[in-house]
């Protein structure tokens, strides 16, 4: 064999790797800073942990750790190149777990001391980041406090957390599951191309997407008898069911499970949610969940492909939702599948996908956005309270009216097709009676040109153009005789030939103009108002008010988040609340002298925001004398632990934020 000469890898234990070397592991200059968050300290946590809780011989691989040796004044240096990331992490875990047991356990204060401390000078670590951030680090790992001075970086957040949510009583088993966490050293010689062999590591193959994820975290670890089990059974008819939208059924199926919008720009959204749903998989729990998977895999492809359901009347309401509704099929899946068990009615189903279209409909009609609705939907319909959610958030009549009078109408095709009872539009054109660009010798009446038109006339008829009365269907041969045509011409050799009735009709009218637009706009706009209604069980609309559950949970601290929200409205009050960091503080210190107990047991079980002792540097807040808020959160926590606090007492529904401008595009 052949052995190569500039690269030595080898499979390692990290903690011994990390405790026995007696060189200085240097973070060189060029690398981008520390930037893991809380929720990656989370997952790396509950790795450790399942990695306690395994059989004897259950490891955990961490990855690569890819270093270089240093020569000449610099020997006794390990430069890492690449896992300073993971390294770092581990550094503010072990420092955590140090000082929790420094005074409780002298032995193991002692092991855990071993991987922090440089050999032979205890008042520096082992791992040294670069001089930018060198001395904040060393200050969190040796527990160096300067007065009372607050400090606010990565280091010490990621340390309170790692603090917070081990015990004293806990540390030993996570210890145990550190122990057990294994990686690739990859140390290079001198010759070697440390650049390329970086690159090689990280740029190389795509990405697992989140389906694949999914599918092999529910593999992994079961025997291949097992494996082969579940594949044929479950996941190969999933696949099938789903085809090229499989991410999209796992995201609609996840969302509908935990009432949650799920964000997938840019990250695992989908693959996130689903370990965090499902973080435990034995066999027979994988099979009585894959089993149900299966089942909604298959309802799945019924809304995908309408011309499956036998049931006509269905069939054409999951079309329209296939047109407008895409959205919506998290909160479509449970309906199907309920009426498929005949837990409820046709009619009840066919209401639900009805309130639905008008819902969107009216929505965008009028200007709003159909974002960020659909968990909120799911989770009042497990609470029986659908049909009053979907009122609360349709537009009212008037407001609808107004809009289809001046506006752009949205999903022409599928509009005029409900409203002239056309069955399929696919052979159908939509047909601006008045064009889009009318030539120089087009006319309404036969006697005046648009060339004689004032600006002022022009104007208001081009400001009609898109709007409901100015719109209907034509078939596509009789649509192309008609493009340059005017009216005159075209209501008595084009629209009386249509087999689309209202088109037919209009070969009666003898003028178009902005005031034959507007007649026709004001009568469709009541077949429109009746085809598409509103629930009549509730008041106004709700002023674009987001319940406190669908807020969007963000990433550390994007730009703008000082002034993510106008205003909070909290059971009925108005709260001027400008960020989460506010809002944090308010709702707990509110819910302290209201609902003591809940929030007590929602902090014991989560491992915080609230102690017993200010027991690390850092901000906080009093709430009595022997409880502290920690406010070192950062933006996803803090949110995070809003959202949950206020389900633990009751209080979710209650809570809605209003989103400012800046909020809105951040």
């Amino acid at each position: 064999m052949v052995r190569a000469t500039n690269i030595d890898a080898t499979a390692v234990n990290t903690i011994r790797w990390l405790s026995t070397t007696e060189a200085t592991i240097v973070v060189p200059v060029y690398q981008r800073q520390y930037r893991w968050d809380i929720g990656g300290c989370e997952q790396l946590l509950a790795d450790i942990r399942d990695a306690a809780d395994g059989a004897h011989q259950h490891t955990h691989f961490i990855g690569s750790i890819l270093s270089s040796t240093s020569t000449g004044d610099a020997a006794g240096e390990l430069v890492l190149i690449d896992g300073q990331q993971r390294i770092t992490t581990l550094m503010l875990l072990i420092a955590a777990l140090h000082h929790t047991v420094k005074d409780e356990d002298s032995a193991l204060a002692a092991e855990l001391e071993s991987v922090l401390v440089a050999t032979g000078d205890a008042t520096r670590t082992k791992l040294r980041p670069h001089r930018a951030w060198a001395e904040v680090f060393q200050n969190v790992i040796l527990d160096r406090r300067h007065g009372d001075e607050p400090r606010d970086t990565r280091f010490d957040d990621n340390y309170a957390f790692f603090r917070s949510q081990v015990p004293v009583e806990e540390v030993a088993q996570v210890w145990k599951g550190l122990q057990r966490l294994e990686h690739v050293s990859i140390t290079l010689g001198g010759e070697a191309n440390a650049q390329q062999i970086f690159e090689s590591l990280n740029s190389t193959g795509e990405p697992l997407r989140d389906h694949e994820l999914i599918h092999n975290y529910v593999l992994m670890g079961l025997s291949h008898a097992q494996q082969r089990e579940i594949e044929a059974s479950f996941w190969l008819p999933i696949e099938q069911n789903t085809g090229e939208s499989i991410a999209n059924f796992w995201r609609a199926y996840l969302v509908m499970k935990t009432g949650r919008e799920i964000d997938v720009g840019g990250g695992r959204g989908v693959y996130d949610a689903f370990r965090h749903e499902f973080p435990r998989l034995d066999l027979e729990t994988l099979r009585r969940l894959a089993a149900e998977w299966t089942e909604y895999s298959a309802v799945y492809r019924i809304l995908l492909e309408p011309a499956l359901e036998a049931d006509a009347e269905l069939a054409r309401q999951l079309g329209y939702l296939h047109k407008v509704g895409r959205g919506m099929y998290p909160l479509v899946m449970r309906a199907y599948r309920d009426y498929s068990r005949g837990a409820v009615s046709r009619d009840a189903l066919i209401g639900t996908m009805e309130h639905i279209q008008s819902l969107l409909l009216r929505r965008t009609v009028v200007g709003l956005s159909n974002d960020r609705l659909v968990a909120r939907l799911c989770r009042a319909r497990d609470e029986g309270a659908l049909e009053v959610a979907i009122a609360r958030i349709t537009p009212s009549d008037a407001r609808v009216r107004v809009e289809l009078k001046y506006g752009a109408l949205p999903h022409p095709a599928y509009v005029l097709g409900r409203l002239e009872g056309v069955d399929s539009t696919t052979e159908l054109d939509v047909e601006h009676i008045f064009p889009l660009a009318p030539s120089d010798t087009w006319s309404g009446d036969g006697a005046r040109e648009w060339a004689d038109f004032s600006d002022d006339e022009q104007n208001s008829h081009r400001a009609l153009a898109e709007s409901l009365g100015n719109l209907t269907l034509l078939e596509e041969a009789l649509a192309e005789r008609a493009a340059d045509a005017s009216f005159p011409e075209k209501r008595a050799a084009i629209y009386s030939k249509s087999a689309v009735l209202a088109t037919r009709a209009l070969s009666a009218t003898s003028v178009w103009d902005t005031a034959a637009i507007a007649e026709r706009t004001a009568r469709l706009s009541d077949d429109f108002l009746r085809i598409w209604v509103r629930p009549t069980t509730a008041g106004i609309d709700d002023d674009g008010l987001t319940p406190i559950l669908d807020a969007q949970r963000r990433r550390g601290w994007p730009r703008g988040w000082e002034r993510e929200f106008e205003y909070v409205e909290y059971r009925g009050e108005h709260w001027e609340v400008p960020d989460v960091k506010y809002l944090f503080n308010r709702v707990f210190n509110r819910l302290w002298a209201d609902q003591r107990d809940q929030v007590i047991s929602f902090s014991a079980r989560r491992g915080g925001p609230i102690f017993g002792a200010q027991a690390w540097n850092g901000h906080w807040d009093g709430l009595d004398e022997n409880h502290f808020l920690y406010m070192g959160w950062d933006s996803k926590y803090m949110l995070t632990a809003v959202q949950g606090v206020l389900e633990e007492c009751g209080l979710a529904s209650e809570v809605f934020v209003k989103y400012s401008y800046i909020g809105a595009a951040m």
